[in-house]
């Protein structure tokens, strides 16, 4: 059994600081490294059993790279809890981490967690998922407390797909209440998203059941239904009327959605896989269609089985 004592935390953002107080309220030693901050990267991270990593998506390549100058212990974990998708590669963060440091167990944490309420001391519940079943049960025991609750789950990369594909369809919620359609059309949009999320989930080789727990279904009905997740502010402000350039300046931080939806596309195209809700909120952040052109041209799609056979 490793020491699990020394935890290093790469962002100061919410989410980054979220975590760092779960893991020091279950006294382990806890940094955090910040760009902004006096201690380096290096200090950060020297010693630490753990390595968690909650840097926006466009910084996770530019950080993974800087550590590999540095001698990590074969035996540190990685614990990714970004969510997003690398446009250059569409490889998840996790994906990266592990290219990066191949010797090294590396764990996903996700699930539906929006930082403010963490912060208060609201109870939650989220999943750890590796190949490496006891690498997911240390970071398990770093984090468990009587107010977050941590799974495990055998498929990491169900579980980070789950959180990330959900962002794009946070986006598409936060249109729907933003042009008052009501519980009938959101309901129907949210059940067709998940059964999208399934599909080009399991097309990248997660497991279907995956996406009915925390980190898909669980994290849907948190972030779409929240005014605190930033990805439905941007589709609710978009429903308003406002432009996405608007939008976005008035964010304070990242709305991974917007870039995971290009990604998205561009894949769905490469390997033929229908994802029309996908299509549309990425048209719609392209300015290609209004918001209800949007909702008309999924409302006229041809009429087909709600399973797919």
């Amino acid at each position: 059994m490793i020491n699990q004592n020394s935890v290093a935390i790469l962002g100061a953002g919410a989410w980054g600081k979220a975590l760092a107080t779960l893991a020091q309220t279950n006294a382990h030693n806890v940094k955090i490294y910040s760009r902004r901050g006096s201690q380096t990267l290096a200090q950060t991270v020297e010693g630490a059993d753990i390595i968690l990593s909650a840097v926006s998506m466009k910084g996770v390549r530019d950080v993974a790279s800087q550590l590999q100058s540095l001698s990590i212990s074969p035996q540190t974990i990685f614990v990714t809890a970004t969510k997003g998708l690398d446009p250059q590669t569409t490889c998840t963060p996790s994906q990266i981490w592990q290219d990066t440091f191949p010797n090294n167990p590396v764990v996903v944490l996700c699930g539906p967690n929006l930082s403010k309420e963490i912060t208060q001391e609201l109870p939650a519940a989220t999943v750890v998922a590796s190949n490496i079943e006891s690498a997911a049960e240390s970071v398990q025991l770093v984090f468990n407390s009587t107010r977050f609750r941590v799974y495990t789950n055998p498929d990491p990369l169900g579980v980070e797909l789950g959180g990330t594909l959900k962002n794009v369809m946070a986006i598409a919620a936060g249109v729907c209440d933003g042009l008052q359609l009501g519980t009938n059309a959101k309901a129907a949009l949210l059940t067709r998203g998940l059964t999208e999320m399934v599909r080009i989930g399991v097309h990248w080789g997660a497991k279907p059941e995956t996406f009915y727990g925390l980190s898909g279904l669980g994290d849907i009905l948190a972030t779409c239904n929240s005014p605190l997740s930033r990805n439905y502010q941007v589709g609710y402000q978009l429903g308003q009327g406002k432009t996405l350039v608007e939008v976005l300046s008035q964010l304070q931080e990242t709305a991974e959605g917007v870039n995971t939806a290009e990604v998205l596309v561009q894949r769905a195209k490469q390997q033929n896989i229908s994802m029309p809700i996908t299509q549309e909120v990425y048209r719609l952040l392209q300015a290609e269609v209004t918001p209800r052109q949007a909702l008309l041209d999924l409302m006229t799609r041809d009429i087909k089985p709600e399973v797919d056979s």
